[in-house]
Order: structure tokens, then sequence, then C-alpha cells
């Protein structure tokens, strides 16, 4: 028999959130979509659960191996609960939203559940905010993206932002230049991943010197272009290159003083991107605060770009609410008297039923101040009481 207290237990990876820090996050969310809205993106809630046909369909096929499956009793048809909701807002583009003009801009906010977790991130249930800009492939794209991440997340107060930008498909293009093969290609890659400039140098020839060189560009967004623009790259790299020039620039006029690094031989995260991606991160606060990046959306493949926010690492980085002022309202106070509170700002809490002592029972429902009607219309704070 299953004892009581087991009862309570919740599968690894998943929790409870409780008062405060439900309200925050709930407030943290509500900035965070207000800063997208006030750029234009406009809010849509996906479900939860779908046919994963379509939710595994493009690019949502590399979080495949992340979705809880189960079998629908209406349809008799196989359902994924969603490990990310960037798949399916390209769904919603791309088939509810065909007709409307592009460039599409949506935005969007909900909980997302995956198999595991992994070391830098074990939660399995987490929530995501994020915007999609769909139908534009230009740097100005690409650049906006990433302001309207920065502008979000300094609205919700997290300070001493930066970004790190990728080029995923700079590597690749060079494997298929050089005509690496197979064994080739993995050894480079792992050194690449690695950052092991000594096991890329032992590539011996061409691919030495080229990634090489690519792997020595990474670093401070100045430097890294300045050792991009030395590096004989393939037409595609040199595209990508030459894209990420003018983002850079984009970004010194919109966001002057954003901390800006380069590191164009990552690709880890990055499996459906198709072009220049990018991680937000904030000074002394584990993990990235979200990733973005273009992608092609939808069976047409429609040029995309989007950013996705993780709240768990976004609530570290942004600072403690204040304490909640909770007025307490002695039983018999009229509910005239307690809107007037509330439109005034206050938080209050009703009696239920006569108090012996009003400021004892306050300080017991951990109540701030109190409400005296016979001492005029302002809360009484409990010290004073």
């Amino acid at each position: 028999m299953t004892d009581g207290p087991s009862k309570m237990l919740l599968p690894d990876g998943l929790r409870d959130v409780l008062s405060p820090e439900a309200t925050r996050e709930a407030s943290v969310v509500h900035g965070l979509i207000e800063r997208f809205r006030a750029s234009a993106f406009r809010r849509v809630d996906p479900p939860l659960v779908e046919f994963e046909d379509s939710l595994l369909d493009g690019v949502g096929a590399p979080t495949a191996p992340h979705t809880f499956r189960l079998m629908d009793p209406v349809s008799q048809r196989m359902m994924g609960l969603r490990a990310d909701i960037t798949v399916q807002v390209a769904r919603i583009a791309t088939s509810r939203l065909t007709r409307t003009p592009r460039p599409l801009r949506l935005c969007y906010a909900g909980p997302v559940l995956r198999v595991r977790g992994t070391q830098l991130r074990p939660e399995r249930q987490i929530t995501q905010a994020g915007c999609e800009l769909i139908g534009a492939d230009t740097p100005e794209a690409d650049a906006e993206l990433i302001e309207i991440a920065i502008d979000a997340l300094s609205g919700v107060g997290a300070k001493d932002l930066s970004v790190d930008i990728s080029l995923p498909t700079v590597v690749p293009s060079v494997f298929e230049s050089l005509g690496l093969d197979k064994d080739t290609r993995r050894r480079a890659r792992l050194a690449l991943d690695r950052k092991d400039a000594h096991d890329v140098a032992a590539l011996g020839g061409d691919a030495a010197l080229r990634l090489g060189a690519l792997l020595d560009a990474c670093g401070p967004a100045e430097r890294a272009m300045e050792k991009l623009l030395a590096i004989d790259l393939p037409p595609m790299a040199a595209a990508e290159r030459d894209r990420l020039a003018r983002v850079l620039e984009l970004l010194d006029e919109s966001a002057p003083g954003l901390v800006i690094t380069v590191d164009p031989v990552e690709h880890r995260g990055f499996e459906y991107q198709t072009g220049l991606s990018f991680t937000l991160f904030s000074k002394g606060v584990r993990g990235e605060l979200g990733r973005g990046g273009r992608y092609a959306a939808g069976a047409a493949g429609e040029p995309a770009t989007g950013v996705t926010l993780y709240l768990d690492s976004v609530m570290r980085a942004v600072p403690m609410a204040e304490e909640v002022q909770t007025v307490y309202l002695p039983h018999g106070t009229s509910p005239a008297q307690g809107r007037a509170l509330r439109d005034a700002g206050w938080c209050t809490m009703a009696g239920l039923s006569a108090e012996a002592d009003v400021a004892a029972e306050a300080r017991r429902l951990a109540c701030t101040h109190i409400f005296d009607p016979m001492r005029g219309a302002d809360p009484i704070p409990l010290d004073d009481a």
C-alpha cells in the first residue's frame, strides 16, 4: 500500500511554484509580453498538446527525443506534449495565418514539458516567452529580434546583458568546400566543440588552416570580424559573414553599449537553425536567458527568425520584487472602503469573523498594515498599531 507522504511526491524535474515566486514569475511574463506587443508582435496561444505528426514536423523534428507522447482516446491518434513553442508558432504562421501580410510578427508565453532535463537545466517543465518574425530574410530582421529580446529583458529588470552570436552554417559550408570525409568531419567537429586548437591543427592541410582561423575568430565582436574578414571562405559562408557584419552595424545603432561576442564555430543548441543564431546571457547568472536565430518555417521553408526566453533563467536575472504591502480589513469593514484601498494600489485581506485583537490577527496572517476607519482613510503600519 502506498503511504500518505509518498503520494505527495512529484516526478524528478517537476515542482510546485508557490507564492510569492509564482506571482513574481507571472508579473515578469506579463512584462515581457507587453514589451513584445509594444513592437507590434501579436500574441498567440497554441495548445499544450497536439498531434505528433504536426508537432514534430519540419523545425519540430529535433524536439522529438524531448517530447512526451500519449494516445488521444477520441481520435486514436498519437499526440505530443510540446517541448518547444517555436515549432507551434511556425505551424500557425504557415497554416492559419498564410493570408496575413508578411512580415508576420507573433509572440507567445506558456509552459513546455520535456522528457528529461539536462545537467545545466534539470527542470523538465519550464515557462517560455518569445517572438517570431516570419516572412523576412534580412539582417534587419535578425537585429530586430536581438534588440527586442534585450529591450524586453531590460524592461523586467535584468542587467548586465550580453549576446553571443553564432554562425552554425559556416563550418558545414567549409567542410563541404574542403571535401572532407565523414571521419575527418567528425574529428573536426569534436575538436571545434571542445575549442581544442591542438586537435584542430592536427587535422593538417587546408582544414587545419581554415578551421583554426575560424576558431581563432571567437571572441569580442570587433576583433572577431577582423579575423573573419581575413579568412578565405566559400561563397555561402562568406555571405553569412557579411550578414553578421550588417547585424553588428545595426545593433551598434539600436543597442549601443551591448556586450556582443561572436562564435563562428558553435552549433550546439541550434540544430534547426539555417543561419545567424544567438544566445543571451546576464553577467553572474547561471545558464542562458534565451536563444534565437534563423530557421525555415513550414513545408515551403518560409524564412523566419525568432527568440525564446527561458523563465527559469530569466527569474535569476530579475531583482526580487518589493514586499507586498497587505492591509488587514477588520471584520465589518464596508466593501466600499476595501474597494477604495484597492483602487489606491493596496492589497487587502478581509477578516471573516470578529477579532478580539485586530493587530494580533493581522500579524498572524502576515499583513503589514491594518485599516481603522476611526483613525482616517490611510492604513496603519502594524508597528504603529
